[in-house]
C-alpha cells in the first residue's frame, strides 16, 4: 500500500518557520517528481513548490524566497522548509507524488499527481 505521510505542521507566530516533511512508505518516490499544496478554508487548492527526480524546482510566486523544498532521496522523504511564515500560509498542507521524474508544465496542477498525504495543518497567527 502507498503511502505519503506529512508532518511537521503546528501553530507558528508570524515570522516563524517551520519545516514540513513527507515520508514515503509502500514503495519508493525517490525516481518520482513531487510536490506540495495547501487548502485554506473555503479556498480551493493552490500549488505551493515542486521538485524533480535531479532537484530541479518550481515554486507559487507568493512564496518564492521564504519557502524551500527538497528531498533526501535515500529517506524517501521530501521537504519543504518554510520561513518568515505570514497569517495568509494558514491552511492544511499537502504532499503529493507524479509518475514522472521530471517536471512538466503541468507540475503547477493537482491532476498531475495521483499519489497524495492525508495533510498537515499550518496556522500562523498574527
Amino acid at each position: 500500500q502507498v503511502q505519503l505521510v506529512e508532518s511537521g505542521g503546528g501553530l507558528v507566530q508570524a515570522g516563524g518557520s517551520l519545516r514540513l516533511s513527507c515520508a514515503a512508505s509502500g514503495r519508493t518516490f525517490s525516481n518520482n517528481a513531487m510536490g506540495w499544496f495547501r487548502q485554506a478554508p473555503g479556498k480551493d487548492s493552490e500549488f505551493v513548490a515542486a521538485i524533480s527526480r535531479n532537484g530541479d524546482t518550481r515554486y507559487t510566486d507568493s512564496v518564492k524566497g521564504r519557502f524551500t523544498i527538497s528531498r533526501d532521496n535515500a529517506k524517501n522523504t521530501v521537504y519543504l522548509q518554510m520561513n518568515s511564515l505570514k497569517p495568509e500560509d494558514t491552511a492544511v498542507y499537502y504532499c503529493a507524488a507524479t509518475t514522472r521524474t521530471y517536471l512538466r508544465a503541468s507540475a503547477y496542477y493537482s491532476n498531475e499527481y495521483p499519489y497524495w498525504g492525508r495533510g498537515t495543518q499550518v496556522t500562523v497567527s498574527s
